[in-house]
């Protein structure tokens, strides 16, 4: 009975145990993020480590919900080419934060794909890096 009341409670979410979290890999490193529900965006602040400058052409972000996150194109700041160990901020506006079940103070995950080419060897050459974020939505 005491378990079941610690499950019913959410005591025993796994979910809210676990530490919020943003991983790239390697490639990138991740400074810092937000998943707002209040303002429906998702936020990162990322440090280039491929070791070359590299063009972004484009970001995707995803959820594992019935109903696709769909958010407005992302805005990078500052704009243009990503040189090594450079700084910057992803932002991706306008989500259907409803839609997608997104609640307040709950932990949830999206998942971003990174699609990228090096400037030196051109956009013939592509690459593909996914990230993940896990965090308290604000």
């Amino acid at each position: 009975i005491m378990v079941g009341a610690l499950a019913y409670f959410g005591i025993l979410k796994p979910s809210k145990l676990l530490p919020d979290r943003c991983s790239f890999g390697p490639e990138v490193d991740c400074i810092d993020f937000q998943i707002s529900k209040t303002s429906d965006s998702i936020k990162m602040r990322l440090k280039n480590n491929v070791g070359e400058a590299v063009t972004i052409s484009s970001m995707t972000p995803t959820t594992e919900s019935a109903t696709p996150l769909a958010c407005g194109a992302v805005v990078q700041s500052p704009i243009g080419v990503w040189a090594p160990g450079d700084i910057r901020d992803f932002t991706f506006p306008g989500c259907n934060s409803d839609a997608v079940g997104f609640i307040i103070s709950e932990k949830s995950k999206v998942n971003i794909k990174i699609s990228y080419y090096s400037v030196r060897s051109g956009s013939g050459y592509g690459h593909d890096l996914n990230g993940e974020l896990f965090a308290t939505l604000v």
